[in-house]
């Protein structure tokens, strides 16, 4: 088998190894997840929801040490790492609160017309769901997907990212410590080579994977031969543009954060920013200098702004696509390289101008802290540039124009839009993309119902 290890990007160096879980152990866990279905639905939502509110409680309890332990494995700054740990923690309690209300089915109200004295649809859960999760959130993106289907009545199995192992093993453990039935939820230590034969296991009901485009595209063909449900949220180049309307000061430090949340790993970040002539001077001047000024260094430390990336082969292609981009004539205006810190996969806040399609920046996604720029001299052309990707997962649009406005709602092609402000996941809202970014949706009403049976029950 293989060793699964963690390593501290802020110096390289192991911190953690563990061996690949055996497949008796993998049949082991299977077994139990199965086993822990019919347990699920015995319970009431009452029931559920109170386990899952202790769940919320304890790792809020543990906040120092899980936050401490993301910042360790992945390099987020610690105060990113412990506002990830309070959006956990809150998603549960949404979840608590909203699912009976959301898995509540609708009466039809003429039965008749269907030749029956009642009529009407629930939604059951699927069963066991295999959870193929990233590094870039650790815990969120596991909770956001847990939390909806533990009070829907799935079992869920986490195939979490090789890099987080010690993560991986505490959220795993997190719910069965809170009193969730065993087998309800856990984690398998396992590399992607074996994923297929999980998916291909009968006892999974489907699949759901947050990750690259290449992961996607194996899981939801894995999936699609075995004709099990799957909902795929995958990468995204997402456009922020500024109208000459919106306040731009306002608009430079939301896109700083924007690009740089998470050390600039986050599919939802902004990476594409699409300025109008009128204002791309002052724009370009200002998020360059703004880029420039943020705290680089040890993630560990609260005052840190960005870290290091997450591994030593992300920064790599990051370095290729800049480097690509430079050698093809784009304009470096901050950063552009490593800087100079000796240890560790540290890159420079990275402000990267006149970009052609010809650059592989125009197409693919930069994971990780560097802004494209681009200067338009319509909305019609910004919308164009916007539209201009494989991807289609969130855009940000700035302007105080409402004709603008609803334009930009109506033709930028992306599940997301936020005026005046950036991309981010609440879990009050359905999350997820078009085009090669996925398909289905998390969080909200709309993300439980995925991993459900919507079923007819027609009463003669």
């Amino acid at each position: 088998m293989t060793t699964i290890r963690s390593i501290d990007p802020s110096t390289g160096a192991e911190i953690a190894a563990f061996e690949e879980d055996s497949d008796e152990f993998v049949e082991s866990r299977l077994a139990a997840a199965a086993a822990a279905v019919p347990l699920l639905a015995e319970l009431s939502f009452d029931d559920r929801a109170r386990l899952l509110r202790a769940a919320a409680d304890l790792i809020e309890s543990e906040i120092d040490d899980v936050a401490a332990l993301i910042t360790l494995e992945m390099g987020k700054p610690l105060a990113q790492s412990r506002a990830e740990v309070t959006k956990s923690a809150y998603g549960m309690r949404f979840y608590a609160d909203h699912a009976e209300e959301f898995l509540t089915g609708r009466e039809l109200a003429d039965p008749a017309a269907v030749s029956a004295s009642a009529a009407r649809t629930r939604f059951d859960p699927l069963g066991v769901v295999l959870a193929v999760m990233p590094w870039n959130y650790p815990i969120w993106q596991v909770v956001r997907f847990a939390a909806p289907a533990l009070m829907a009545g799935n079992a869920g199995l986490l195939k979490h990212a090789s890099n987080v192992p010690q993560t991986a093993v505490y959220i795993g453990e997190l719910f069965t410590r809170a009193g969730f039935p065993q087998g309800a939820f856990s984690s398998l230590l396992i590399g992607s080579r074996r994923v297929e034969a999980v998916i291909r296991d009968p006892r999974i009901a489907a699949v759901t994977l947050t990750g690259s485009e290449a992961a996607g595209r194996a899981v939801g063909a894995t999936a699609g031969d075995v004709l099990k449900k799957s909902v795929l949220e995958l990468g995204g180049s997402d456009p922020f543009i500024v109208m000459p309307s919106a306040h731009i000061g306002s608009a430079v430090l939301v896109a700083v954060a924007a690009r740089t949340a998470n050390n600039g790993q986050a599919c939802i970040n902004a990476k594409r920013f699409i300025i109008h002539e009128a204002v791309y001077d002052e724009f370009a001047s200002l998020l360059a200098e703004r880029m420039a000024a943020l705290v680089v260094g040890d993630p560990a430390v609260l005052e840190t702004q960005i870290g290091p990336l997450a591994t030593e082969a992300g920064r790599a292609d990051l370095e290729q696509l800049v480097d690509d981009a430079r050698g093809k004539g784009a304009a470096i205006l901050t950063g552009g390289s490593r800087g100079d810190r000796s240890t560790g996969w540290y890159y420079q806040p990275t402000v990267i101008a006149d970009i052609t399609p010809d650059m592989r920046l125009h197409q693919e996604e930069a994971f990780g802290p560097v802004a494209s720029l681009y200067r338009v001299s319509s909305l019609e052309e910004a919308i164009t540039v916007a539209n201009d990707s494989p991807f289609g997962l969130g855009a940000a649009f700035w302007s105080n124009d409402p004709e603008e406005i609803s334009r930009a709602e109506r033709e930028i092609e992306s599940g997301a839009i936020f005026v005046n402000g950036m991309t981010i996941s609440y879990p009050e809202l359905p999350f997820g993309g078009i085009k090669r970014s996925g398909y289905g949706r998390e969080l909200s009403m709309e993300g439980i119902r995925e991993f459900c049976n919507l079923k007819t029950v027609w009463v003669a």
